[in-house]
């Protein structure tokens, strides 16, 4: 990596050097090795946003939409992983999901979640009862459950620096501490404008997260949707308590909303954590809960969307202050599948920014979502399962790159 400026002039640039602007980055090489390309990314270092401030599991593909992109591109995207990480000794654990029902109420969206998983391939997948249930993780309670025994845990921003590595391998720059502003299209190429000057290349990719709407409107391309920050905080077990969870421990989620609700997570460093919440921020790094800025704010609240979306879930709103307000209401949360789960196991934990693309009718877009002219391309929405789905959306996007661009495979 390098904090020196870009290069004036190269092929391509990919804008963005979480998990997944480098998958993108190493793919286009690994199909046009020739290519002068170069990564360039706001921050002073790789994997500092989303990548860094994740779940860390490799999702299986239970619940999304089959036919979707997330539904394909998950399960091919965990399946790359896996062999990624082998190859570059990065660890893993297949410790497995308990998707739990604790009352018949559930069972019809346990069994919409089963017919999902098993129309995706989800590998494994099985209805447990009561009795079952326990058998896989002995403290959770409820009436039934869904056991994805493939599903697994990993450090992603390990996976990153990998990507990184592999890419300074092949004399690929990775300029970092350089915030790019638009692009501007020309009839032979784009012009990267950032914060030591411009960069001149046929073509450029964007892989903004965050700010990716920000930087696809700077450049021409349509304000829907918009992205708003949702801020996902944890709590952890305290050691002595991690014995309570074996694996992954998950509710059965609403399924209207994109969200998989408060859940006891193992990782691959032994912590185990509760949460991630779901609190609606006024900023687009706002990893501590006072932090706003104020553009991002006024961007929020002047999109169309979020007038809507708050009207429909304002119920679902104000848990997530409860939440956020009181430790109680959010351990009383997992309590409900781990019974001995109590206010005194836990400890503060991290936090995280989920980038939801809004729309302006006020979806929740539930789904990746891409937009391109002649010589762009950007990535729109690509949260949860994006990290899993990294090595699978990269080649999607080399697809559509090659389609737009008028590359050959």
């Amino acid at each position: 990596m390098q904090t020196t400026p870009p290069p004036e002039e190269c092929d391509v640039v990919v804008v963005g050097a979480g998990i997944l602007g480098l998958a993108v980055a190493r793919e286009l090489l690994r199909r046009r090795p020739d290519v002068r390309l170069t990564v360039i990314e706001r921050e002073y270092g790789v994997a500092r946003h989303q990548t860094a401030h994740n779940s860390g599991v490799v999702h299986g593909g239970i619940y999304y939409t089959p036919g979707s992109l997330k539904a394909r591109l998950c399960v091919r995207g965990a399946s790359a992983l896996f062999r990624f990480c082998e190859e570059h000794a990065i660890r893993y654990e297949r410790c497995g999901k308990l998707i739990v029902a604790v009352d018949p109420s559930e069972m019809p969206a346990l069994e919409e979640l089963e017919r999902r998983g098993r129309a995706n391939g989800v590998p494994g997948l099985r209805r447990l009862d009561a009795t079952g249930l326990r058998e896989v993780e002995p403290h959770a309670r409820g009436v039934a459950a869904l056991h994805a025994p493939a599903t697994a845990i990993v450090d992603f921003r390990a996976v990153a620096d990998a990507l990184a590595g592999e890419l300074e391998a092949a004399e690929a720059a990775v300029v970092t501490g350089c915030a790019v502003d638009r692009f501007e299209e020309e009839t032979r190429g784009v012009v990267v404008r950032h914060a030591h000057g411009e960069t001149r290349a046929r073509f450029a990719v964007a892989c903004a997260g965050a700010w990716s709407d920000r930087l696809a409107v700077a450049s021409g391309a349509s304000p829907d949707p918009r992205i708003v920050p949702f801020r996902g905080s944890y709590l952890r077990l305290r050691p002595e308590r991690r014995a309570l969870v074996r694996g992954l421990i998950y509710p059965v989620p609403d399924p209207q909303l994109p969200f998989l609700g408060i859940h006891l997570s193992r990782h691959i460093d032994g912590e185990v954590r509760v949460g991630p919440s779901a609190l609606l921020v006024g900023a687009r790094d706002a990893y501590d809960v006072r932090r706003f800025r104020a553009r991002d704010l006024a961007e929020t609240l002047a999109w169309p969307g979020t007038a809507r979306v708050v009207r429909r879930w304002w119920r679902t709103g104000l848990t997530e202050i409860l939440h956020a307000a009181s430790k109680r209401a959010f351990v009383a949360a997992a309590a409900r599948y781990v019974p001995e789960l109590r206010v005194e196991d836990v400890l503060p934990g991290p936090a995280g920014i989920r980038a939801q693309a809004l729309s302006r009718d006020g979806a929740l877009l539930d789904d990746f979502a891409f937009s391109e002219t002649r010589r762009t391309l950007h990535v729109r929405n690509a949260p949860s399962p994006g990290a899993t789905s990294a090595l699978a959306i990269a080649e999607h996007v080399a697809d559509r790159a090659a389609h737009a661009f008028g590359w050959e495979r």
